[in-house]
Formats: structure tokens, C-alpha cells, sequence
């Protein structure tokens, strides 16, 4: 296996779980490193101990994977760290660019997954509707306010490494949600260690627990289960339109005023409202340059299996 690869493949995964609305989930699936990942985790148990005391540290290590993990987890932070700055203030100076970059990454996605899907019944549909209102009806909850005490950062990260590994739910859009969002981004800008370790803790915790009912689904009824998430990145992508127009505002934790409520445009009917240019070239460009990203990471995963 290629571990620099897999470690490229992990800052692509920590970069779409900076922003709220895309899952480091969606990017490990197309990259072809999903099942490899969750069953890599779920092997972290109870009877990895047994392993390590009847065949040494070397056995449990290769066991779970563990040169695959590090090289992963340490994309992922890397690109946590590296890169929340970044993508904050492109979020908020060049906000269509960059989510017509993530809306096409989605679109490309779920014919990605699709294609997985072997049989096409009446029952599949039901459960890809499933997934649709599932994810759509968590895009239009009102945010909550959850103070960042030491137990709801815990609670958050356990909740958002769920979110994170669920193809079509981001782990950051469920922080937003419940209202963690800006105090871990805050904390991983600002390198502040007692919250990242706290939040850190929480995300092992939800990982090794949601990992082994996740794997379990995907060995046992791995049609259902992709119909199922392909269902959840459909009802997402609302979220991820780029033409949204502000209709409440909220104050966050540094007094800054920050969308509540938002109602999707067209680009046309965005330039008429907003009296801004919509950028519509430039969106569909970026678009077309996340599709064009799938398919080659795609065809790199396909070729990186070839040579194992």
C-alpha cells in the first residue's frame, strides 16, 4: 500500500470536513479507501489486547492497519490544521467559487456510488427517499446554541466523527447545527490544547463505537446501505447550493453576525436581489473542476488497487 498516497487522500478528507455541508465520508469513498477505513477501526477492540499479548505489539499493529491510519489521520489533521484558515476566509470572500467547487464534488459523488449499487428495485428507491428526507430534514433544523462546556465539546466530537465517516453528512454542518462549529474551529486555530483534547477524546469514543455498527451494515446489506447514503448526499445538496439568500441573521460566540436562516436562488434571481454578480462562469467552472477531481482521484484509486 501505498502510504503517501494515503496521505494525500486524508488531507483531501480534512479539507472537506472543514466546511459545514461536505463529508470527509464522500471523500473517502471515491478515493477507495472506505471499507479499508472502517474495518481498519473496528478492529480496534477489546481483542486487539489478546492479539498484542499472545503475538507481540507487531501483530496487533498490522492487525488494525496501523501505518494505513497514521498516514490517514495525520492527511486529515494536517489538513485540519493547515487549512481552516484557508478555507474560513474563502467561505466568506469567495463563497460561490468555493461551494460550486463542493456542490459538483457531491453531484459527482453519488454517481460514484450509484454505481456500486448492484440491483435497481422498488424497495432501493424507498430507501434512497429514506436518505433524501433523512439529510434534507437535518439541513433545515434551526441551529442550536450548546455552550462549550468540557462535556458538550466531548459530546461534539463524538457526534461529528459519526457525521464525519456517514458519506453525504458533514461533521462540521452537525457542529454548526448543534452550535460547536465556531469554538472548534476557534480552538484549532488558536491551537487551544485542553479543547482539542477534550473533542479529540469524543471523536475516539463516537469512531470506535458508530465504526463497528457501520461495517457491519455495509458487510451485511451493502445495497441498502449505499442507496441509503447516496440517499443522504441528494438531500444535502440543497445545503450546498451557491445562490442563497440571508433572511435571519445570528449573533455568534465573538458577537459577530453570522447567517440563520437561508433561502436558495437562482443565479439570476441572486444578481437582481443581492445586486451582486453571481459569478455563474466561474461557478460552473469550478463545478466542472470538482467532477474532473473525482474522476482522477477515482482512477488513481482504481490504478493504486491494480498494483497492490
Amino acid at each position: 500500500m501505498n502510504y503517501l498516497s494515503t496521505f494525500f487522500k486524508g488531507m483531501a478528507m480534512g479539507a472537506a470536513d472543514v466546511v459545514p455541508g461536505v463529508s470527509g465520508g464522500t471523500i473517502a469513498f471515491i478515493t477507495g479507501i472506505y471499507d479499508t477505513l472502517l474495518e481498519s477501526i473496528r478492529r480496534i477492540n477489546p481483542s486487539l489486547f489478546g492479539i498484542w499479548k499472545r503475538e507481540g505489539f507487531k501483530a496487533a499493529f498490522n492487525h488494525i492497519n496501523g501505518f494505513f491510519l497514521i498516514s490517514l489521520f495525520g492527511g486529515i489533521f494536517t489538513s485540519i490544521a493547515t487549512l481552516a484558515k484557508l478555507i474560513s476566509w474563502l467561505l466568506v470572500t469567495h463563497p460561490i467559487p468555493l461551494w460550486s467547487f463542493f456542490f459538483g464534488l457531491i453531484l459527482v459523488s453519488i454517481y460514484h456510488i450509484l454505481k456500486q449499487v448492484e440491483k435497481r428495485d422498488a424497495l432501493r428507491f424507498v430507501f434512497l427517499l429514506l436518505g433524501v428526507a433523512f439529510a434534507y430534514s437535518i439541513t433545515i433544523l434551526k441551529p442550536l446554541q450548546m455552550e462549550p462546556t468540557s462535556i458538550n465539546i466531548l459530546i461534539a466530537g463524538g457526534i461529528a466523527i459519526c457525521a464525519m465517516i456517514l458519506p453525504g453528512i458533514s461533521g462540521s454542518f452537525i457542529l454548526l447545527l448543534i452550535g460547536m462549529y465556531t469554538p472548534v474551529l476557534a480552538a484549532v486555530k488558536g491551537f487551544q490544547v485542553d479543547v482539542l483534547a477534550l473533542f479529540l477524546g469524543g471523536c475516539v469514543i463516537g469512531l470506535l463505537t458508530f465504526s463497528h455498527v457501520l461495517s457491519w451494515l455495509l458487510r451485511s446489506f451493502r445495497d441498502f446501505t449505499l442507496i441509503f447514503l447516496t440517499g443522504l448526499m441528494i438531500g444535502t445538496l440543497p445545503k450546498i447550493w451557491p445562490w442563497k439568500e440571508t433572511i435571519s441573521w445570528r449573533t455568534n460566540s465573538k458577537g459577530e453576525q453570522v447567517p440563520l436562516i437561508q433561502e436558495n436562488l437562482s443565479p439570476f434571481e441572486f444578481e437582481s436581489l443581492t445586486s451582486q454578480p453571481s459569478q455563474l462562469v466561474l461557478a460552473v467552472a469550478m463545478m466542472l473542476v470538482a467532477i474532473t477531481f473525482v474522476l482522477a482521484l477515482e482512477k488513481f484509486a482504481g490504478d493504486g488497487s491494480k498494483e497492490k
